[in-house]
């Protein structure tokens, strides 16, 4: 729905109940979308925000690597003597 910015002024209660109920809201100006109104998501729950930080940990854990240890990773680099190659 379009609506023009002056017309908006007079229907204002109605129009933030229309875009809670998910309408899609714009207002125009001089027949030139500049606003949407949108609702605004309710925050997680502590429920929820457990299960996204859950579902998070699992993919990193699931995408990370093992690799060589700091204590190994540039012993490449070294002699037996301990000295730079």
């Amino acid at each position: 729905m379009h609506v023009s910015v002056s017309d908006a002024k007079a229907q204002l209660t109605d129009l933030v109940r229309r875009a809670e109920a998910g309408e899609e809201i714009v207002l125009t100006r001089h027949g030139q979308p500049v606003v949407r109104i949108t609702p605004v998501k309710a925050p997680l729950g502590q429920q929820q925000r457990s299960r996204v930080i859950a579902a998070a940990r699992h993919a990193a854990r699931s995408k990370s690597l093992s690799g060589p240890t700091a204590a190994r990773s540039q012993d490449f680099l070294y002699g037996d003597d301990g000295l730079p190659e």
